[in-house]
């Protein structure tokens, strides 16, 4: 039986309003891409982004137009070549990978390591506000190992004392969402340094971060907006000490492994990263991350309501999924 393709968009409300520096929402709103042969089904998320000119809409249409191709049997490889990345495509690319899983009676993880995967440390992540609501924020989160800090503006040095103040145990990650500017990444940067801040993600427009090449990194890097595939890799030499994967902008789990891979020759340290999505969004990306030097795969945490079944999350720790979920 041929293969049947298809599309559902979805809405999970947000616990409370989740703020970065381009503005604000309070529900997480993705697409289900669902692969079945008549006997197995497969599902893949995606979380389309407006910062890369991506809709519901539009992602959603591309996702049904590839219909006719998965009918004709298309696999993952030749996936890479009939669509662009983007979350189209990762929505297909996984839910071709749980497919597979399904059929074969192998779960994904065996395909990607010899070790069965284990259980990893997730940062949890603080919306960007005034510096004592995130101070209130990071108090309560004090006794997590891991926050990721929304930041970018005017003020940022305030926010990131409070934060540093208010969670002194915890390792902090800035995510400045390109933010800020020629002027003021110095003085932001040596501050992160006096506070011992672990990773400072994406402080500057993407194309406009050159000057990150002749300034010092007293904290370590990482491109996030400026990195998508392995074509952008060898332009970051320099600039980046990191690079944050996605499977939303890779286009997949299969070109996020290629990008892992070839990131980690050229000694890019590693994070992993999610929009704010649900469980099923999170699972092959928790299966990527196991080397990582750092992850970040909190989406659910952030949500009021998860799929069911979910991810299994003991504080910070979140367990790979079961094959009830994914993979």
């Amino acid at each position: 039986m041929a293969r049947v393709l298809s599309v559902n968009a979805e809405r999970f409300p947000i616990a409370g309003t989740f703020t970065i520096s381009r503005g604000s929402k309070t529900e997480a709103e993705v697409i289900t891409c669902t692969i079945s042969d008549g006997v197995y089904t497969g599902r893949g998320e995606c979380v389309p982004y407006k910062r890369y000119g991506e809709t519901m809409e539009g992602v959603q249409a591309a996702i049904e137009s590839i219909a006719p191709k998965i009918a004709a049997g298309l696999d993952r490889q030749a996936l890479m070549d009939a669509m662009p990345a983007g979350a189209a495509r990762n929505a297909v690319d996984c839910a071709l990978w749980d497919l597979e899983a399904k059929i074969s009676g192998t779960p994904a993880w065996q395909r990607l390591s010899d070790s069965a995967p284990k259980p990893l440390e997730t940062a949890y992540t603080l919306s960007l506000g005034t510096p004592e609501a995130m101070a209130a924020q990071a108090r309560e989160n004090a006794s997590r190992p891991l926050l990721k800090v929304k930041i970018g503006g005017d003020g940022d040095i305030a926010r990131i004392r409070a934060v540093a103040d208010a969670a002194p145990n915890s390792r902090i990650i800035l995510d400045a969402n390109e933010g800020w500017t020629d002027e003021n990444i110095r003085e932001n940067m040596a501050v992160a340094a006096d506070l011992g801040i672990a990773l400072i993600e994406q402080p500057l427009p993407a194309g406009k971060d050159g000057i990150l090449r002749n300034i010092p990194h007293p904290v370590p890097i990482c491109a996030d907006e400026s990195g998508h595939g392995v074509e952008d890799l060898t332009s970051l030499l320099g600039l980046y000490d990191s690079i944050n994967i996605k499977l939303d902008k890779t286009g997949g789990l299969t070109a996020a492994l290629l990008l892992r891979d070839r990131a980690r020759e050229l000694g890019f340290s590693i994070m992993v990263g999610c929009m704010v999505g649900t469980s099923l969004a999170m699972a092959p990306a928790v299966l990527l991350a196991q080397d990582a030097e750092f992850v970040d795969l909190d989406g659910p945490l952030l949500l009021a309501r998860d799929r069911s079944p979910g991810l299994v999350y003991n504080g910070s720790l979140v367990s790979p999924p079961q094959q009830a979920l994914w993979g």
